[in-house]
């Protein structure tokens, strides 16, 4: 089945820009276009869309109101993207519920690979951009802490593996288990800490204490 995108962004050639990406591929159709965040937000309850492209700056709600509003919802999974390397928007698109974040200097491949990433479940991680806004978690919540403890050794290993990027398959030769057991774990472990999705479960890692981001820069 096609994987249905909804895009929002208030510059008409770069929706056009991404729908001809997009529309390239042969398992990926564009199903409508929103200029600002609150059309974002009703198309994507009307159209049921797989995946919302999200530019943040946009007139009247920005495209982090709109995705928390999506994602409250019980939405689609949205990636957030922006012309702008700034770690608050980061920040921001990762407490909104973002299930991703790219910057639009990317590669075609990147977005196709993005919104296949999304459409399937997961979370886009870019470790080397998600650590420097990670870092900044340094309270950890006594309730959230304790669901550590709910973690068996192995899903705490597999903990440890998401928080640095990995995907199920290299988890599953980093572990030597197989993707269809690495999978359970990774859904064992996204249910005992609450967390919506892969990103919410590494900010998590990060906010606890269970791996420490670099401070040695990006990378």
């Amino acid at each position: 089945m096609s994987i249905r995108v909804l895009l929002a962004d208030d510059h008409q050639l770069v929706r056009s820009g991404f729908r001809v990406i997009l529309e390239m591929e042969d398992d990926i159709t564009v199903v409508g276009e929103a200029a600002d965040g609150a059309a974002a937000v009703d198309l994507a309850l009307r159209l049921r869309p797989d995946v919302v492209l999200m530019d943040v700056e946009m007139p009247g709600v920005d495209g982090l109101e709109a995705t928390r509003r999506i994602v409250e919802g019980d939405g689609p999974s949205v990636l957030i993207l922006t012309t702008f390397d700034r770690d608050d928007y980061l920040f921001a698109a990762l407490q909104a519920g973002a299930s991703g974040f790219l910057l639009k200097n990317g590669t075609p491949e990147a977005l196709t690979e993005a919104v296949r990433v999304l459409a399937a479940g997961d979370a886009l991680l870019a470790p080397a951009v998600t650590r420097r806004v990670i870092a900044g978690f340094s309270r950890p919540r006594p309730r959230e802490a304790r669901r550590l403890d709910e973690l068996t050794p192995r899903e705490h290993e597999v903990l440890v593996q998401l928080a640095g990027g990995a995907t199920n398959a290299e988890i599953a030769v980093a572990l030597h288990l197989g993707e269809t057991t690495v999978k359970t774990h990774v859904s064992r472990v996204l249910m005992k800490l609450g967390a919506r999705d892969r990103t919410r479960a590494v900010v998590l890692a990060y906010e606890l204490g269970v791996v420490r981001p670099s401070h040695g820069g990006p990378g």
